[in-house]
């Protein structure tokens, strides 16, 4: 479910004349019955409201005083959001003569014209105070509170993201919260600041606006496709520097290229861009690459496998990026427990429209042609997603047909490019022959553009350390190990990481030291197995240099440490 909650104001959006009419109340109660959650925006004070509309129970939470108090009918517990406006304000008002003046557990209300007392009045006592208005209401608050900050703890409370809200409302003090909400809805009666702001704006006047809303468009079967054109995700920037963005539902995005080519940089620019945006991503990890994601929260490691309750747990709180870590997980189970992974998202999906990005790194090992037939029956509800691989050929062509965007990376894009279109049986669409420079690929939007273009990442102060868990603590497996065997080839001293490596080479002998040195075998397995060119190359110098034993070790040890960042406890400090 994508919209999950929908946010109402009350007077002048529901209400005519504070009166809610029955056929919206059914109307309500039909929108309840499909699971999702109702939340009254109100600044009128709670015991007002309950008088006027004693049917407020209907309603999942209301968020009364124009944001500064929070009830929840199910339990009756009022919550106040912020503290109460000092008495002394309030007496001083009393003797300005305001007129008339209503108090509430926080707010002070009264009409137009006395915000002009009231402005005095605040800079005469020096109180942090703020005036809302709303169609000649002005209602005096404390500094930072409105119907947004009201709908943010109404949404933690109930444990759902202002991303999966749709708001309706009509006046000033409602912009606020509309604009946070993914989709907002004008009535017809609403201020023009309003219809402005909206995606959608109402033919017909408060309820009876809202009755046909929920009647013809929430109830319809494509309204999980609305398009909230507010909200979307920066890509990057084309040649002339306009930015490019992407929808933030229903999108699914292939990011491929050469082993060291820089997909995992042009993955982690797009995961700062959606939690950037307010959105939460799921990444499974296959190699334990993402450490680093930003604002994560990471389950499992080589030494155990992820528990599901783990991360459904964690994702039920909008707040948490999950990053699934599936070192501990054997590479044959891989696409099974992707499937068990991908049916428990798309079931909290369901429910409350979370997560909003599925991200698979190394996509092959679990979107392979070969697992199919266990891709297929789930694969077209994915919603947003991103899959990470060196090699669309390798990809099932179940998830390839559904593709809207593919970006290339590396040195030979077009090649890239040919091999996703060849696979999905179209002619060619790279317009990119050139290499491409760190932090740019060549994009194609296959809905929308004939050609592919290309586009500079957004660049991002998270610099993606490759392998960090797997080459400086994990296991490469025995065949990507480097193995010290000696001159007589009778040593097999297994190195299955880089903290082995230096580990094992400290306390090694001079002889079995060097004669690998001299043959360059160091910067061979740097190269070859940990497919870091750069570090390879470094080593490679040190290898041809006459350096004692001790410098060369010093000197490798120095560089690795450098370049990974290994932890205080490893490096034995």
């Amino acid at each position: 479910m994508r919209f999950a909650c929908i946010a109402f104001d009350y007077d002048g959006t529901l209400a005519i004349e504070g009166r809610i009419s029955d056929e919206l109340l059914n109307s309500l109660a039909r929108v309840k019955k499909t699971g999702r959650s109702i939340i009254l925006i109100t600044g009128r004070i709670l015991k007002d409201l309950q008088i006027v509309f004693p049917q407020y129970d209907l309603f999942d939470l209301v968020v009364a005083e124009n944001g500064a108090v929070l009830y929840c009918p199910a339990t009756r517990i009022t919550r106040k959001l912020c503290e109460q406006i000092p008495a002394s304000f309030v007496e001083h008002l009393k003797a300005k003569g305001v007129n008339p003046l209503e108090i509430g557990s926080v707010i002070v209300s009264t009409w137009h014209p006395n915000e002009n007392i009231i402005i005095e009045a605040i800079h005469e006592f020096g109180f942090d105070l703020h005036i809302s208005f709303n169609k000649g209401a002005v209602m005096i608050l404390p500094a930072g509170i409105n119907k947004g900050t009201g709908l943010a703890a109404a949404l933690a409370q109930l444990g759902l993201s202002v991303h999966n809200t749709i708001g309706v409302g009509d006046g000033e003090n409602d912009f606020v919260f509309m604009d946070k909400c993914e989709y907002a809805v004008a009535v017809g009666n609403a201020l023009p600041v309003l219809k402005d702001l909206a995606d959608l704006t109402l033919q017909k006047d408060n309820g009876q606006g809202v009755r046909e809303f929920l009647d013809e468009v929430l109830l319809s079967e494509d309204f999980e496709n609305l398009s909230a054109r507010r909200h979307q995700v920066l890509l990057g920037y084309d040649c002339a520097g306009e930015g490019v963005s992407i929808p933030s539902y229903d999108f699914k995005m292939l990011i491929a290229g050469p082993s060291q080519s820089g997909k995992s940089t042009a993955c982690m620019s797009m995961l700062q861009q959606i939690t950037t945006a307010g959105y939460q991503f799921c990444l499974i990890d296959p190699e334990g690459e993402y450490d680093n994601a930003p604002h994560s929260v990471i389950v499992g490691n080589e030494h155990y496998a992820p528990e599901m309750a783990d991360i459904l747990r964690l994702l039920m709180n909008p707040e948490n990026n999950v990053v699934i870590n599936l070192l501990g997980v054997p590479l044959s189970e891989r696409p099974q427990f992707f499937v068990q992974i991908f049916q428990a998202v798309q079931e909290l999906r369901s429910k409350n429209g979370l997560p909003h990005w599925l991200v698979v790194d190394e996509a092959h090992h679990m979107l392979h042609p070969y697992w199919s037939s266990i891709i297929e029956p789930i694969w077209h509800e994915a919603g947003a997603f991103i899959a990470v691989t060196i090699n669309p050929g390798e990809i099932s062509k179940f998830v390839l047909e559904d593709i809207d965007l593919i970006l290339a990376v590396g040195e030979c894009p077009a090649e890239t490019m040919s091999v996703f279109a060849r696979n999905l049986g179209v002619a060619s669409i790279s317009n990119e022959p050139d290499k491409l420079r760190y932090g740019q690929t060549e994009a194609w939007f296959r809905r929308e553009n004939a050609c592919s273009i290309k586009l500079n990442l957004v660049d991002t102060p998270l610099r993606h350390k490759r392998h960090l868990r797997k080459y400086a603590e994990g296991n490469l497996g025995k065949q990507r190990s480097f193995y010290f065997t000696g001159k007589k080839n009778s040593l097999k001293i297994r190195c299955q990481n880089l903290f082995l490596f230096m580990q094992i080479g400290e306390g090694l002998d001079d002889e079995t030291w060097l004669f690998h040195l001299r043959r360059g075998d160091y910067s061979a397995w740097v190269k070859d197995a940990i497919h870091d060119s750069e570090l390879a190359n470094e080593i490679q110098s040190i290898e041809l240099e006459e350096n004692t034993c001790n410098e060369s070790r010093d000197a490798i040890r120095h560089l690795i440490e450098k370049r990974y960042s290994l932890p205080v406890r490893i490096l034995g400090y």
